[in-house]
């Protein structure tokens, strides 16, 4: 089947406020109308201070805008920018045609990657409370579509002289305080899951950084060569936005070492506040670990930028004085050799099983530094210590004596103060 027949075709659109930044976010633009199945077949931009409070672009600009939507025969039209209501009832007015801005866009995309119960919630959430400023623009039915809700149930307590907007608004309202019960109840449940792993002193490590920069390829090798079993490998597409669910999986090194690795949501430049909100229980995974591998496409010219982003959505989802290592990743799409190692950079290639060890080695590094080597003597009526020992820590040397084994191991401080009575304090 021809996959592009199946694509909407938009035009895309965009003020030039900053110019170093501009070009670089239409082509992510594009990208993004991409992933939600859209066929970009025009752009069109302007260069003004700031946008028009009425129309975003300018009148003349509007006429043009409005002969290309005419002759390229598109339905929709994909703003750069977050848009106002009126901007929104305004451009549709003149041009007769659906406009989604970027914040929406994003929105769309979210909505139709959501697996899991809770990551819809979160995105029920965000287009919830981007929708409730908006109820202007939109007509009820069509309101009634994108929320769910029909004439049925969410109409039947309709007061005398109450208007449509009012009962819009209300039930907005109630489904906003309905989601957000529920996903007090399921951040509960991931509350009690993580305070368990915190119990165990696992060390936990998680990816982050931009959508489409390779931290799914990444977790998937690291779970090939590290974990348990190679079934709970995690989805990877080439697309932004693949992953929405945080994946957490368990490592265990060569030398018996663990940590749990979690593959996080993907950010964006401009990513919507509704969203870095929603999304917060979900980034948990980031803002508790103990160490975070930003993942950055190195192959990309706009990796600066993508890093600065990455850096400022952390900022605001919380995550601080948490140590942070970058993974250069993609440098087999480029002329240089890796893996290479600069500091707490690694120029890697996330299929390349010698970056994947070098980059388990700088987290082992990171994550296993405060470990203290003990010297236990273990008596012969405990076995079941001794092969604990064996199984879960990494065992310096092993001797036997007439009062029991002792057993030289790196151990972390759960299982130092677990073991201390066992502690040989002479030779």
């Amino acid at each position: 089947m021809d996959l592009t027949q199946t694509l909407t075709p938009v035009v895309t659109i965009g003020l030039n406020q900053h110019p170093n930044s501009f070009d670089y976010s239409m082509t992510e633009l594009n990208n993004l109308a991409e992933a939600n199945n859209m066929k970009v077949v025009e752009t069109l931009i302007q260069k003004l201070d700031r946008p028009d409070p009425a129309t975003y672009f300018g009148k003349g600009k509007i006429e043009e805008l409005t002969q290309v939507v005419i002759d390229d025969g598109v339905d929709t039209i994909v703003a750069n920018d977050e848009l106002s209501p009126s901007q929104i009832r305004n451009i549709e007015k003149a041009t007769r045609v659906r406009i989604i801005d970027r914040t929406g866009l994003i929105l769309e995309i979210f909505a139709n990657r959501a697996q899991s119960r809770e990551a819809k919630l979160q995105v029920e959430l965000a287009k919830l409370k981007y929708q409730l400023p908006r109820l202007h623009t939109s007509a009820s039915q069509r309101l009634d579509q994108q929320t769910g809700t029909s004439s049925g149930g969410g109409f039947t307590n309709r007061g005398a002289g109450e208007s449509q907007y009012e009962l819009n608004q209300r039930t907005l309202e109630n489904r906003i305080t309905h989601v957000n019960r529920e996903l007090k109840e399921s951040s509960k449940a991931d509350q009690t899951k993580r305070k368990q792993r915190d119990k165990s002193d696992t060390p936990t490590v998680a990816l982050v950084g931009y959508t489409n920069a390779g931290k799914s390829t990444i977790m998937n090798g690291m779970i090939n060569l590290f974990g348990d079993n190679d079934d709970k490998q995690v989805m990877v597409k080439d697309m932004l936005f693949a992953t929405l669910d945080t994946s957490v999986r368990k490592l265990s090194l060569p030398d018996q070492k663990s940590f749990l690795l979690s593959d996080t949501v993907g950010f964006v430049s401009q990513l919507p506040h509704q969203l870095v909100q929603a999304f917060k229980s979900t980034l948990a995974e980031a803002t508790n670990a103990d160490l975070l591998v930003q993942v950055v496409d190195y192959s990309d010219p706009h990796r600066e930028m993508m890093i600065k982003t990455t850096e400022e959505t952390l900022k605001e989802i919380g995550v601080d004085n948490i140590p942070m290592v970058v993974a250069l990743n993609k440098a087999d799409k480029m002329d240089i050799a890796y893996p290479t190692r600069e500091g707490d950079n690694l120029i890697m290639a996330a299929t390349d099983q010698p970056s994947l060890k070098e980059l388990a080695n700088i987290i082992k590094e990171k994550v296993f530094k405060d470990y203290q080597t003990r010297s236990l003597l273990i008596p012969f009526d405990k076995g079941d210590i001794v092969s604990y020992l064996n199984d879960n820590t990494t065992i310096l040397k092993t001797d036997y004596r007439e009062n029991g084994t002792v057993v030289t191991a790196e151990l972390n401080s759960v299982d130092a103060k677990r073991f201390e009575k066992y502690l040989l304090t002479t030779e």
